[in-house]
C-alpha cells in the first residue's frame, strides 16, 4: 500500500515541478510526473531489496521522494534546452543551410 502512495506523491511532485519551471511546452504533460514516478518506484523496491529498508522507515521516503525530485528538476531543466538545440540544428539542415 505504501508503493502506491510514494508513487502518488512522486506523481504529484513531477506535477508541480512541471508547472513551477519555465519553458514547460518543449516536453509532453506526462512526463515529468511519470518519470518521477517511475524512480520513485525503481529506488522504493531497490532499497527494499537491496539494503533491507523497511517501509515504515523515514530513508525510504527520503530516498525515493528525493530521487523523484532530482529527476523531475534535472528533466525539467535539460529537456527545453536540448529541444531547441535539435529544433535548431533539424530547421538549419531542412533549409538547405539558409535559415
Amino acid at each position: 500500500m505504501e508503493l502506491l502512495f510514494v508513487t502518488v506523491i512522486a506523481a504529484g511532485i513531477g506535477a508541480i515541478v512541471r508547472y513551477t519551471i519555465p519553458k514547460r511546452s518543449t516536453y509532453g504533460l506526462f512526463l515529468l510526473p511519470g518519470a518521477s514516478a517511475v524512480v520513485a518506484i525503481v529506488v522504493w523496491v531497490g532499497t527494499l531489496w537491496a539494503l533491507g529498508w523497511t517501509f515504515d522507515g523515514p530513508w525510504i521516503w527520503t530516498a525515493s521522494l528525493g530521487a523523484a525530485v532530482i529527476v523531475a528538476l534535472v528533466l525539467a531543466l535539460v529537456l527545453p534546452r536540448r529541444r531547441n538545440d535539435h529544433d535548431s540544428a533539424l530547421l538549419h539542415q531542412l533549409s538547405g543551410g539558409k535559415a
